[in-house]
Parts: structure tokens; sequence; C-alpha cells
């Protein structure tokens, strides 16, 4: 009988899963005449009763250039802490024995894991209770460090530089100053490359945490030097020196997952508040991000990861995550993968090429 694989997508979508899968099942298939079972919504899929579908050649024609994941996913589906309603209040139980029961029932000898921080720390602890896993890295945030790059991020950043490139003509018609708010929970990358290619006057993230009054007096210069507009990009993450990050949700309130959001606003009220005759306005590009349909470097490098991901399991090396380094997709130990997160360097050399353009990044 042919060898038996699964693969799920567990966290945030972002363009580029569809061809992770597409990778996965063509280099299954075709090259090995492995069966390839497509597990529902992330973990929430082996957690009751197992949902699964058979993937197949014919299931993922024409799928490269979508975005999502034909398989769906979900942020809050942990099954080591997942979390259910007692009494009308949020409780979280560790249910792995359900998915660790439900793997054995679907006869998979294998799981392809496609998510980012979050999901790969449960993949890990899963492998140690005894499914063997290979872990495929997937967030826009790019902040994993065992990797160069993650698929999914390009896509996004060229979202963010277009809508700015919009955005421009609007500010300065109306002499605004514009705030976007893009995604970046922990790490400003999306803030910063976007930022720099979309020629915001200012950036803030969270690895540096802004000063409101020198955002104000670096906007006052702007206009003081005849240019009567000014955009902002904002990480959702970003917090100023004098408090804490913003949020519209804590976790114990949404069943588990803290929700950012609502920074951008907190900023452009502070900034009409402190600039004469200046009024802001607020974009939040949210979910636009995730969506839409992968650039090609996404939809290669998501085809890479997921050939990478077949011959490791041919392999037999479990517990590691493919990753691109430099130009080679190899693979890292998971330990390693989700030992910390790749921020932004402050002192680093896309800041300094950053403040060496003249974009004030908040200090």
């Amino acid at each position: 009988m042919s060898k038996c694989i699964a693969i799920l997508t567990g966290g945030g979508d972002c363009p580029g899963l569809n061809a992770v899968i597409r990778g996965v099942v063509r280099a299954a298939t075709l090259k090995r005449n492995w069966q390839v079972l497509g597990i529902e919504d992330g973990f929430d899929g082996l957690v009751g009763t197992p949902r699964l579908r058979p993937l197949t050649i014919e299931s993922v024609r024409g799928i490269l250039p979508r975005g999502g994941t034909i398989l769906g996913t979900s942020n809050r589906g942990n099954p080591l802490a997942y979390p259910v309603q007692e009494g009308g209040k949020t409780k979280l139980i560790d249910v792995s024995d359900q998915v660790l029961a439900n793997f054995r029932r679907i006869g998979a000898e294998a799981l392809v894991a496609v998510g980012g921080d979050g999901t790969l720390k449960i993949a890990r602890r899963l492998n140690e209770l005894g499914i063997p896993v290979v872990a495929v890295p997937k967030t826009i945030d790019n902040d994993l460090r065992a990797t160069d790059v993650t698929f999914g991020y390009s896509t996004a950043v060229e979202t963010v530089t277009e809508a700015l490139d919009r955005l421009h003509t609007t500010a300065e018609s109306h002499h605004r100053v514009i705030v976007v708010e893009v995604m970046g929970r922990d790490a400003g990358w999306i803030a910063l490359e976007s930022g720099i290619a979309g020629s915001a006057d200012v950036i803030l993230i969270p690895e540096i945490p802004f000063d409101l009054n020198l955002v104000c007096q670096a906007i006052q210069r702007r206009t003081d030097h005849g240019s009567r507009f000014s955009i902002v990009v904002v990480a959702e993450g970003a917090f100023p020196g004098s408090g804490g990050k913003i949020v519209q949700a804590t976790a114990e309130d949404n069943r588990g997952v803290e929700r950012l959001g609502g920074i951008g606003r907190f900023v452009a009220a502070k900034l009409e508040a402190c600039l004469a005759d200046m009024e802001s306005r607020v974009v939040v590009l949210g979910h636009v991000q995730r969506g839409g349909s992968p650039c090609p470097f996404d939809r290669i490098l998501g085809s890479r990861f997921g050939v990478r991901a077949v011959e490791l399991i041919e392999q037999g090396q479990f517990d590691h995550m493919v990753s691109l380094r430099g130009r080679a997709v190899v693979a890292v130990p998971l330990a390693e993968a989700i030992d910390a997160l790749n921020r932004v360097d402050p002192a680093g050399e896309l800041v300094r090429t950053a403040e060496s353009l003249g974009i004030f990044l908040g200090r």
C-alpha cells in the first residue's frame, strides 16, 4: 500500500498557502504515488469528529494563483489550550489526546503543519507526543527567525505599498495627515518595508516605542518646509513609550486570542489635537493584506516549501521545519524555529536606511 500523509494550515491565512498545498500534493502523488489527506480548519479538524478531504491532482488544479487556503484555517484551535464554554465563561483545556487518537484513526504516517509561531509550537508538542511532523513556516509578519523570509510576506508588502501610493494623492489634495494601520503584532517588517517602498513620512513599529510629541514635531517640520500633508504607517503592535499596546479584545474575552487594533485611531486623534489646521484620517488595511492572489515570489517559495516538506518526510527527518536560507531551501530543527521571533533591529541597516531617507521612526 502507498504511504498516506496529511496536511493542515493553521493560524491566519495568507497568500501562498494554496501553493504549499499544491506543492505537497503534486510532489507526493506524481513522483511517489502517496495519498494525501487534507485536515480542515487547522488543528480544529482533529478535535471531535475529524474533518478531512482527500487531496488529489484534480482537487489542487487551478489553486496556485488563489489566495487563502482551500483547507480553511483557525487561529483559535490550540488543542493544548482549547477554548470551551462553561457557565458562560471561556475555559481552556488540553484536548491533545483527541488529536492523537484521531490522527492514528485516519491512518496518516506523517503530518505537514503549515503555520506561524503558534502553530509551530503546537506542532512541536504533538511531535513529542507521537505524531511525526514536518513544519512549513507561514506568517505575513515575517517574524520567524529560522527562515530568511516566509511566503505571504512579499504579497502583503506589495498590497500595502500600492495602498500608500494611492493615499498619497488624496492626502496631498486635502492637506491631511493619513495614518495607515498595518499588520505586525510583534514585528514591524511590513510597516517598515512598505513604508520605505511607499515613501511614508513616519513609520511606527513595535521594536521602537514612539514619542507622540516627537512625531508631531516631525510632521510640523514638514509643514513648515512646505509639505502640507504626511503619510504615517503604524504597525498594529506599535505603542508609545508611555503606554502599552492597544487591544480590541483580551485573550480572556476572545476565546484565548488577544486581538490587537486601534493604534491607528489613537495616533490620528493625538496628531490632530497637536497639529494646528491639519485634519487626520485613518485607513486600517486589516485583512486586505491577507487576501488576494500571491505574487510570483510567494507562489514559487510556497511551492518549494511544499516539495521540500515531502522530501523530509521521505527521509524520515521529522521535528524539522523547511526554511529559506540564502537561495537554498533547507531543514532546520523545529526547536530552533520557535526559539525566538525575527524582529526588526532598531539599530539595523534597514532602520538606518529609513532614517537616512528622512523617514521619522518615532524616536
